[in-house]
C-alpha cells in the first residue's frame, strides 16, 4: 500500500483561452475542467489509474467539493475534519502556450486540527510500503510540520517521499539528516533554494547537458541524510542521485498541453517502480515516462499506464 498526504488539497479549476490572456479585458473560455488536486492527491490519481493499492490522506470539511471529486475518481482516501473548505486554485491556459496560475493559501488549521491530521498520517504509515508527503503548508500548520513528522514515520518501516517547496522546504533541510528522507523530488528551483546555487544557471546548464553543477548539488544533499535525490528538469530530463551512483535521463519528445502536475506523475512512477522492485534505472526510466506522458494531457489530469513507455526514455550514467 502506497499512502498519500496532501496537507493542502485544492479543487483546481482549469479555464482554456482561444488567445492570449489579456488582463483587463473581456474574454470568452472555450473549456473548462475541474478537478481534485494537491500534488499528494495528483500523486494518488496516478497510481490509483494504474491499478495499485492507494491511499490518500487530507484534511477537509464534511461535505465539502473536494471530497464529492474524490468519490467520482474512487480513490481511496480518509479526511480530517477541519472547517474551512478547501482551497480553489485557478489555471488560465492561454492560447499562446503561457499558463497563468492564482492559488490560494488553503486554511487556517487549528492546532487540535493539525494534531488529528498528524495522528492520522502516523497511524496510515503502518503497514505502508512508501508514505509520499506533497506540497505546500495551510495556513495554521506549521513550516516545520514535515521535519516533525518524518523522523516518526521513519521508525515505522516505510519509505518516505518528499515533494515540496519554499520555507516548508527549507525548514525540513534545516534538520537533516533527522528529518531526511528516503526520496526527495526537487525542481531547478527547489535545487537552488537547497544548495543557494542560482536556479538560471542550473537551467541553462541543463538544456546544454551539463549536469556537474546539478548533481555536485545532489550528492551534497545524499551527504546530508537523504538517500536519492530526483532533480525534475522539464525538457532537460532528469537526475537521479545516491551514494553509489549518479544517472541522467533524458525525456522522451512529447506535445506538451500542461505542466501541471508532471512533478507529481514522476514522484507517482518512480514509487511504483520502486514498490515493483525494479532496480535504479528502470525507477528512473518510469519516472520520467510518467512525467513526460502527464505533460501530454489537460489540466492536472495524470496519465494511465498505457500512455507510459519508459522504453523512450534513455537514461545514462553521469
Amino acid at each position: 500500500m502506497i499512502i498519500t498526504v496532501t496537507a493542502n488539497p485544492s479543487v483546481d479549476r482549469t479555464i482554456v483561452l482561444d488567445q492570449p490572456l489579456s488582463p483587463g479585458k473581456i474574454q470568452p473560455i472555450t473549456a473548462v475542467s475541474v478537478e481534485a488536486g494537491g500534488k499528494g492527491v495528483n500523486v494518488a490519481r496516478a497510481i490509483h489509474q494504474a491499478g495499485r493499492n492507494v491511499r490518500a490522506i487530507v484534511p477537509a470539511p464534511p461535505g465539502d467539493l473536494f471530497l464529492s471529486l474524490l468519490d467520482e475518481l474512487g480513490l481511496t482516501y480518509t479526511s480530517v475534519h477541519v472547517d474551512a473548505p478547501t482551497r480553489m486554485n485557478l489555471t488560465i491556459c492561454g492560447h499562446d502556450g503561457v499558463i497563468t496560475k492564482l492559488n490560494e493559501l488553503g486554511g487556517p488549521y487549528t492546532s487540535a486540527q493539525v494534531q488529528a491530521f498528524t495522528d492520522l498520517v502516523v497511524e496510515a504509515a503502518l503497514g505502508a510500503s512508501w508514505i509520499v508527503l506533497s506540497g505546500s503548508l495551510p495556513t495554521g500548520m506549521p513550516a516545520h510540520w514535515y521535519s516533525d513528522v518524518i523522523p516518526v514515520l521513519r521508525t515505522l518501516g516505510c519509505k518516505v517521499a518528499v515533494d515540496t517547496s519554499h520555507e516548508p522546504l527549507g525548514a525540513l533541510a534545516e534538520r537533516f539528516p533527522a528529518s531526511a528522507p528516503d526520496l526527495i523530488k526537487p525542481n531547478s528551483d527547489e535545487l537552488a533554494q537547497l544548495s543557494g546555487m542560482d536556479a538560471a544557471q542550473l537551467e541553462a546548464d541543463a538544456m546544454q547537458g551539463n549536469m556537474e553543477a546539478i548533481v555536485n548539488a545532489a550528492t551534497d544533499l545524499t551527504n546530508q541524510g537523504v538517500d536519492t535525490v530526483l532533480v525534475t528538469l522539464g525538457a532537460a530530463g532528469a537526475v537521479l542521485v545516491n551514494a553509489e551512483t549518479a544517472l541522467w535521463a533524458s525525456p522522451p519528445k512529447v506535445d506538451v498541453k500542461s505542466p501541471i502536475g508532471a512533478g507529481d506523475a514522476t514522484v507517482a512512477g518512480y514509487v511504483m517502480a520502486h514498490e515493483s522492485g525494479a532496480d535504479l534505472d528502470a525507477c528512473l526510466a518510469t519516472a520520467i515516462a510518467y512525467g513526460a506522458s502527464a505533460t501530454e494531457l489537460a489540466g492536472s489530469a495524470q496519465p494511465n499506464p498505457e500512455h507510459v513507455n519508459p522504453a523512450y526514455v534513455d537514461v545514462k550514467s553521469w
